[in-house]
């Protein structure tokens, strides 16, 4: 595919300035971060290819047709089997059953209520799962002894079942959002940290030299050249981080119920079953994953796509 002479133009640019920095006194003075930053974005337009306009109603048939479609089959089949099959409604309610009890949620303010308490505590649980895995991540990543020394206990924190911490953080901090806020962060910051781990791992030696000839310091180093190239495993661990954060989060809220601590999702769900309601019950569990899949196409997905196409790596996959 013919690239754009200007932009090989300036990667021979950085590389002759590469050069010429290499062959001079090493006391030369370097502006580190323009050039880091201006090496960087010239390689990432060498690879990414011209964006090709897609029209609203192909992105439509493409990304959003496709599981509309699914769910409606499988809301065929649920309302034939109750049709077809008969069973008790309390064992199997059908679909209208189930919007009838999300309905009857919505005007008491149930519902509303528990949406708003499980997003708040997630979203700020994931966030400070963020701000506290980055820098463990980094420094578990670029110092070998912490790394081996601490790196095994990670994994295992990120296989162990986040419902576990829930009777400790019940003892420790009691009935308080506390207690579902340590449950939130010991299930997202190991995916965080391993995610980044792996993606800093995956970084090519190469950008590394070029970061020291250019003058950049450590900080400068891992901040502007190593942590941007570990983007690909980093979003990963985030978006595995989010799942394990809302996991955690229904679990807490399912189990520490009562004190201090709101009604959540969590609660709802459990209140339900408590009053043998199954059709209150489906609707929690759809409520819960609808969430889900909207954080996934409003945040991370579109998030995930900028990262590959300002890669040059969209059009690659999509082909």
């Amino acid at each position: 595919m013919p690239r754009d002479t200007s932009l090989i133009s300036d990667t021979e640019k950085h590389a002759g300035d590469l050069a010429a920095v290499s062959s001079d006194s090493p006391t030369q003075s370097i502006p580190a971060t323009e050039d880091l930053r201006s090496l960087a974005a010239g390689l990432d337009r060498l690879q990414t290819d011209p964006e090709r306009p897609h029209s609203r109603w192909r992105t439509f048939t493409a990304s959003v047709l496709p599981p509309i479609v699914f769910v409606l089959l499988l809301l065929v089949v649920w309302q034939l089997y109750i049709v077809i099959a008969s069973p008790r409604p309390d064992q199997a309610p059908s679909p209208m059953d189930v919007a009838t009890a999300l309905g009857t949620a919505w005007e008491s303010g149930r519902l509303q209520l528990a949406i708003t308490t499980s997003l708040e505590r997630g979203i700020i649980g994931f966030l400070i799962a963020i701000v506290v895995g980055t820098p463990i991540g980094l420094l578990l990543a670029e110092v070998k002894p912490i790394r081996r020394a601490v790196g095994p206990i990670i994994s295992g924190l990120q296989v162990l079942p986040s419902v576990a911490w829930v009777p400790a953080a019940i003892i420790w901090f009691g009935l308080t959002d506390a207690t579902v806020y340590f449950v939130i962060l010991m299930g997202a910051i190991p995916s965080i940290v391993n995610g980044l781990v792996a993606g800093i791992d995956q970084v090519p030696p190469q950008l590394r030299r070029v970061g020291t000839v250019l003058g950049a310091s450590r900080v400068q180093l891992a901040t502007l050249v190593i942590l941007p190239a570990a983007l690909p495993g980093y979003v990963a661990g985030l978006k595995q981080g989010w799942a394990f954060s809302w996991r955690s989060l229904m679990a807490a809220e399912i189990i520490a119920m009562g004190g201090t601590i709101g009604f959540g999702l969590g609660s709802m769900l459990q209140n339900n079953r408590d009053l043998a309601d199954l059709a209150g019950v489906l609707g929690t569990i759809l409520v819960i994953l609808a969430i889900g899949i909207l954080i996934e196409l409003v945040f991370f997905g579109p998030l995930e796509r900028r990262m590959l196409r300002g890669r040059g790596l969209l059009q690659a996959v999509s082909r």
